[in-house]
């Protein structure tokens, strides 16, 4: 089956949505998601969106503050463009419906977070980015010029190899003329064909054990742009969220907004005394990898296994009013926020690097854009500034699909693609096989590839990456289709891109921690 489109989006997040609602008013559009149209890293944004919207504040703060916590590895043009593009696309994501909470006198209610020095963090209550997405699904319904397709999984992006042409590694030469999409329901591997394609597939959290991304995020948009041979790079900067709930065995761990310690949330080793002071003069507001590392440090050295958030000096009130979400979820595993600290701990929450893109979303791979978590623009550098991604998803979605309209009458869609190939397969013989190389994965790069690494870990982790590599790739040649084929091969892809980038980076920077 061929599905033809102007614009093809792979991911349903921010970056995707907004693309599809602007790409629309210019042709036909199809957007691709593995889930629900609602079901993405977005929703799960609780923070807010930072920008420069108050006389208080201005661009020159947050550009410096963006790269005081990007550790010298920001592209400034790239900083100071995003930036300063902000408010009129904050103005428009407002008009598309989405609410952000104001105070009684009307203005924006801003928060503060870790590593801004300023109140500009726009948010609805502890559950922004649920809010952004509810307003961008109601528009992307009522669309006649979008066409959904839920419950399909993109395979593999379609490049000039597919019709058996040689596509060196970093070609400058190669297109992208669509991705083939398995249809889960089916089984049925679809070729979608399209002017440009978009990818928009969020993050990699489950490459870890502990990880606030839903089970959907497993790099899948990385790995396809690395089997393409287009150019991905910094993948050693994973950050970790500082404070995810500690509630052993749920999954994805429940995050612990930064604004909560922006709003007078202190930490604390179980025993009750402060420790951030140790690290660093901001405290508990220090960028989230000094914070991270210092945490890490403490239950290292102590031996436990979480530390403690403490708000109960806060007023309890406004409390419950700024964050009502993550008090109703403390209270489900009996913990009253308002009178006993929350315990915390880190957990893999945003991948800064990704696959490269210049300041139009373009990848080096032609008529292939890039956005959101997916991408890496060079705005965040060695370490996201908390409440930037958001921002970041946003400009740049909409840079895509003003640099694509430009081409429109130039690129046409190829028909000479051939359809997937599945002859030799058969059905899968033991799902074990699949979850337990996943098990392997997690452990691997938690154990030797997170907030602290080594060469030897790195090296350790390179060769047992290497074994289950080869094992999935054959069961891969072998094996009919699954969804949780394909994102274990996607992740082990991924993985080994953390790790090779980890190995030649030999100076710690920013995320990137070497002991």
């Amino acid at each position: 089956m061929r599905i033809h489109s102007d614009f093809l989006i792979l991911g349903t997040g921010l970056a995707g949505l907004s693309m599809a609602i602007k790409a629309s008013e210019y042709g036909k559009v199809v957007i691709v998601t593995k889930a629900g149209l609602s079901d993405s890293n977005t929703i799960y944004a609780q923070g807010g969106i930072a920008a420069v919207i108050t006389p208080e504040d201005d661009f020159e703060q947050h550009i410096s503050d963006t790269l005081v916590a990007g550790a010298g590895m920001c592209d400034e043009s790239v900083v100071r463009k995003v930036i300063t593009h902000a408010p009129s696309l904050i103005d428009e994501l407002i008009a598309w419906g989405a609410n952000f909470d104001k105070t009684e006198s009307g203005n924006y209610d801003l928060a503060m977070e870790g590593g801004h020095s300023h109140h500009r963090i726009l948010h609805h209550k502890d559950n922004t980015g649920f809010e952004i997405q509810r307003a961008l699904v109601e528009r992307i319904q009522n669309n006649p010029n979008i066409t959904v397709y839920e419950n399909h999984f993109a395979v593999d992006l379609i490049t000039q190899h597919h019709m058996g042409q040689l596509v060196k590694r970093h070609h400058t030469d190669t297109a992208c003329f669509g991705a083939y999409v398995l249809d889960v329901e089916s089984g049925e591997v679809k070729t979608y064909l399209s002017k440009f394609t978009f990818l928009a597939t969020g993050g990699a959290g489950n490459l870890y054990m502990n990880t606030t991304n839903p089970l959907t995020a497993t790099g899948d948009g990385i790995a396809m742009m690395y089997r393409a041979k287009g150019i991905v790079d910094n993948m050693e900067f994973v950050q970790f969220h500082p404070t995810g709930l500690y509630n052993p065995g749920e999954k994805p761990t429940y995050l612990i907004t930064e604004a909560l310690r922006g709003f007078g949330g202190i930490l604390k080793t179980i025993d009750g005394k402060e420790f951030m002071h140790k690290y660093d003069t901001r405290g508990c507001l220090a960028p989230r990898d000094i914070v991270a590392r210092a945490i890490d440090n403490e239950i290292k050295n102590r031996g436990d296994e979480y530390v403690l958030l403490d708000c109960t000096h806060l007023d309890t009130e406004k409390l419950k009013e700024q964050f009502p979400n993550i008090y109703q979820k403390c209270l489900s595993i009996n913990i009253d926020p308002s009178k006993e600290p929350i315990p915390v701990t880190p957990a893999a929450h945003y991948i800064c690097g990704g696959v490269r893109v210049d300041s139009s979303a373009r990848t080096s791979i032609k008529n292939l854009y890039a956005a959101g978590e997916t991408s890496n623009t060079g705005l965040h550098g060695a370490n996201r500034l908390a409440s930037n991604s958001l921002l970041e998803a946003l400009v740049y979605a909409d840079w895509a699909v003003k640099d694509a309209i430009t081409l429109m009458n130039e690129v046409q869609i190829n028909e000479a693609i051939p359809d997937w190939n599945d002859e030799g397969t058969s059905h899968p013989e033991e799902m074990v096989l699949i979850t337990q190389s996943l098990k392997e994965v997690r452990q691997i790069m938690s154990v030797y590839v997170g907030i602290v690494r080594s060469e030897v870990r790195l090296k350790r982790a390179y060769d047992r990456l290497w074994i289950i590599y080869n094992e999935t790739e054959a069961l891969y040649k072998n094996t009919t289709l699954s969804v949780p084929l394909c994102e274990l091969r996607n992740l082990i892809n991924v993985g080994y891109l953390v790790i090779k980038h980890a190995y030649s980076r030999k100076k710690s920077i920013g995320l990137h921690y070497m002991a």
